[in-house]
């Protein structure tokens, strides 16, 4: 009986040690696991200045380009922080970075604003990358990992590359298709309203008047005159700049049917003298289209600040709304 007391004694002792060797190395797998999830996962991309390391999942991503942020909300990557210039920035990105909880930092026009960005503490920055020179992008990769995205300034041009940076491909290429589909259709309404008719898009600026030319890829012009296929007028057919002055002498010589007025927006800027001369000028006031009441305003935020495949589509929806009865 001693003997068998003893040998259950034996076995209980045996079997707990068993448990508590079994519960530590459980606790000790499970902690590592812990650890191994929680140590910060990168990966290697390349940019315009070459291979960058940044974070697998970005915590505090800031994003240096509005247009940038825009696209990567529809396309499903979702910034943490966007700089904008107040003043020129479209209305409906306001509502779209609040209603995404993206942070707003507020910056100077043509400024470097390396203090700002610094003090927002990002751990990776995406930028533009033919908006930054060497010097700017080596100064901000100090503050943290910065992609300088290498791709053109057209919509079709960057978005792909933004996808394949952020492993959404599928995504940027669904988002192109619906964008395409939103110009055809509007193509089409503005040719069956419009016809041959000539759009000019007349600048106001400061201390003087430009032109939207046709140069593809710009804001603007390549969306008017490239992938709507509208004409301009027969005096800047040969015009293949974005811009170019002109003077109010020679707008009697524009045979425009429709004229869209940008008064010109810029931080620290106003342009609303120019714009009473303008409306003033008995040249002006001698177009055909000033006289029929084919003049449309036209906000820089809107056409060129708010080109993306959000605020594009809406700069179609204005364009019908003005061009087709």
């Amino acid at each position: 009986m001693k003997k068998t007391m003893q040998y259950i004694l034996f076995m209980l002792v045996a079997l707990t040690l068993v448990a508590c060797s079994s519960t530590n190395k459980e606790s000790g797998n499970e902690a590592k696991e812990q650890e191994e999830k929680s140590e910060p996962t990168t990966r290697v991309v390349k940019d315009a200045y070459g291979d960058v390391t940044i974070p697998t999942e970005p915590k505090n991503m800031l994003v240096l380009n509005s247009n940038y942020a825009e696209n990567l909300i529809e396309i499903g990557v979702m910034p943490q922080m966007v700089t904008v210039v107040e003043e020129i920035e479209p209305a409906y990105r306001f509502k779209l970075f609040n209603d995404n909880n993206v942070k707003i930092i507020p910056t100077v026009q043509y400024e470097e604003n390396l203090e700002v960005i610094l003090e927002a503490a990002p751990d990776v920055i995406i930028a533009q990358g033919a908006a930054i020179d060497a010097k700017k992008y080596e100064a901000l990769s100090k503050i943290a990992p910065t992609v300088a995205v290498e791709a053109g300034v057209a919509i079709d041009e960057y978005v792909p590359v933004l996808g394949e940076l952020f492993n959404k491909e599928k995504e940027a290429t669904l988002a192109l298709e619906k964008f395409r589909e939103k110009i055809e259709e509007t193509k089409e309404k503005l040719h069956n309203a419009i016809g041959d008719e000539k759009i000019l898009v007349l600048r106001v600026e400061q201390n003087q008047y430009r032109v939207l030319g046709t140069e593809k890829g710009s804001p603007g012009s390549d969306m008017l005159y490239t992938q709507l296929g509208l004409n301009i007028p027969t005096m800047l057919k040969d015009n293949n700049e974005w811009f170019t002055p002109i003077s109010l002498e020679v707008f009697p010589e524009l045979d425009a049917d429709h004229i869209f007025v940008e008064q010109r927006q810029m931080q620290n800027y106003s342009s609303e003298q120019s714009m009473k001369d303008l409306e003033n000028s008995p040249m002006w006031q001698a177009m055909d289209a000033v006289k029929a009441g084919k003049v449309y305003p036209l906000k820089t935020a809107d056409y060129v600040v708010g080109e993306g495949l959000i605020g594009s589509p809406l700069f179609l929806d204005y364009l019908v709304e003005k061009l087709v009865p």
